[in-house]
C-alpha cells in the first residue's frame, strides 16, 4: 500500500476515554478519531471494553451507534466486543479497511464473527497481543512460587493455628520452568523466570531463539519435555491447534509434583485430564487465570481443591492497559498509512 495522505476516519467502537482518544490524535494526526461517548456502555473498571450490560441503548441510540460504526475506515475495537456486531459492521461497510481488537486473543472473536472469505481478505484485523505480557508474566511467577513455597499448606496451618515441624521448600533457581508458547506473554515469562535463576525451556514452532530461554522444545516433543520440567507455564492462545494441547498425554507424562500455571487460554488445558493429575499428586499445584468455560461453573471440581488457585481471568487487568492499547493502535495506524506491515495481524486461517 502506498503512503496515504489526508484524514482517515478512525471510529472508536468501545468506551475509550476522551484522554486516550486525544492521545491517538496526537500520535497520528492523519487520523480523524470519531467518537460519541454518549453511545458507549460505561466501563465498570479498568479496560472493561464491553461496558456495563445494564446500559441499554434506545432504538434511536442503537441506530446512531451503528451509523457511527459504519462510517469508519478503521475501527478501534469490536463494537460492544460482540462478534455478531462485528459481522454486521463488516457486511454494512464496504469501505472498512482495518479493525483493531482490544483483546490479546482477538483472533478468536474474529473467528466467532463467522465472516465470509471476501471480508477476511478485504479487512485487516489486529489484536492487542503483548499489551498484557507484563501482568500475566507476574501472575505466572506468583503461581509457580505459590506452588514451590507450599502456599496452600501455609494458609491451612495459619488458619488452624498449627505449628508443625519444618519442611524443605522448592527453590526457583533449582527448578526447570517449561513455558508453553514463546509469543509476547511467553517471552515475558521467560525473561522473569530467568532473572530469578530458573532454567527456562520453551516450546517453539519457528525454532527462533528467545532471550532467557535455555532450550527450545518442538511442540511435538512437549510431553517428553514435560517429564523433565518442574513447572509448566501455559501462555498459548486458543486455536484449533492448541485445543487440549496440555491433555492426558502431557499431564500423564509430567514430572511428578510439577506445578501448572495457565495465563493463556483455558481451552489449551484439558480440565478433565488436569483433575485426575491433581488427585494423583502428579500435579502438585495449579494456578489458573483462565478456564475452558468462563465463568467457571459452580459444579467444577476445581473449586473445591486446596491445590488449585482460581483467578477469575483477572491477572491481566491493569489501569495502564487502555493507554498501551491506544498507543499500539496509533502506531499500527501509522504503519498502515505508510504502507508498512502492522503488528499483531490476525492469521485468518488459525485465528491467532
Amino acid at each position: 500500500m502506498s503512503e496515504t495522505t489526508g484524514s482517515v476516519r478512525a471510529v472508536v467502537a468501545v468506551p475509550l476515554s476522551e484522554e486516550h482518544c486525544q492521545l491517538i490524535e496526537a500520535l497520528e494526526p492523519r487520523l480523524e478519531v470519531v467518537r460519541d461517548h454518549g453511545l458507549y456502555r460505561p466501563m465498570r473498571g479498568p479496560a472493561d471494553w464491553s461496558g456495563d450490560p445494564d446500559r441499554v441503548r434506545t432504538s434511536q441510540e442503537q441506530a446512531a451507534f451503528e451509523a457511527l460504526v459504519d462510517s469508519a475506515d478503521f475501527l478501534f475495537g469490536i463494537p460492544d466486543v460482540d462478534p455478531a456486531a462485528l459481522h454486521r459492521a463488516v457486511a454494512s461497510n464496504p469501505g472498512l479497511r482495518w479493525v483493531h481488537t482490544t483483546a490479546a486473543g482477538g483472533g478468536s472473536q474474529v473467528k466467532a464473527a463467522g465472516l465470509p472469505e471476501e471480508a477476511l481478505q478485504r479487512v485487516a484485523f489486529t489484536t492487542s497481543a503483548g499489551m498484557h505480557g507484563g501482568p500475566l508474566a507476574e501472575f505466572a511467577v506468583f503461581g509457580v512460587l505459590a506452588g514451590a513455597k507450599s502456599l496452600p499448606r501455609l494458609i491451612a496451618q495459619q488458619r488452624g493455628r498449627v505449628w508443625t515441624d519444618r519442611w524443605e521448600m522448592k527453590q526457583l533457581e533449582e527448578m526447570t520452568v517449561l513455558v508453553v508458547g514463546l509469543g509476547g506473554i511467553g517471552a515475558e515469562c521467560a525473561r522473569r523466570f530467568k532473572a530469578l535463576g530458573a532454567t527456562v525451556w520453551g516450546t517453539t514452532r519457528s525454532g527462533e531463539p528467545v532471550d532467557g530461554v535455555d532450550r527450545l522444545v518442538p511442540v511435538d516433543e512437549l510431553a517428553r519435555a514435560a517429564a523433565e520440567a518442574d513447572a509448566l507455564v501455559v501462555t498459548l492462545p486458543g486455536t484449533e491447534h492448541t485445543h487440549h494441547l496440555v491433555g492426558h498425554e502431557v499431564l500423564g507424562s509430567i514430572k511428578p509434583g510439577a506445578i501448572v500455571v495457565n495465563v493463556g487460554r483455558g481451552t489449551v488445558i484439558d480440565e478433565s485430564a488436569l483433575v485426575p493429575a491433581l488427585e494423583s499428586g502428579r500435579v502438585s499445584f495449579a494456578a489458573l487465570d483462565v478456564f475452558e468455560v468462563e465463568p467457571l461453573p459452580a459444579d467444577s471440581p476445581l473449586w473445591g481443591r486446596d491445590d488449585v488457585l482460581i483467578s477469575p481471568h483477572t491477572a491481566a487487568l491493569n489501569s495502564q492497559e487502555e493507554e498501551r492499547i491506544a498507543r499500539l493502535f496509533a502506531a499500527n495506524a501509522s504503519r498502515l498509512l505508510d504502507g508498512q506491515a502492522m503488528r499483531n495481524v490476525v492469521n485468518t486461517v488459525e485465528f491467532y
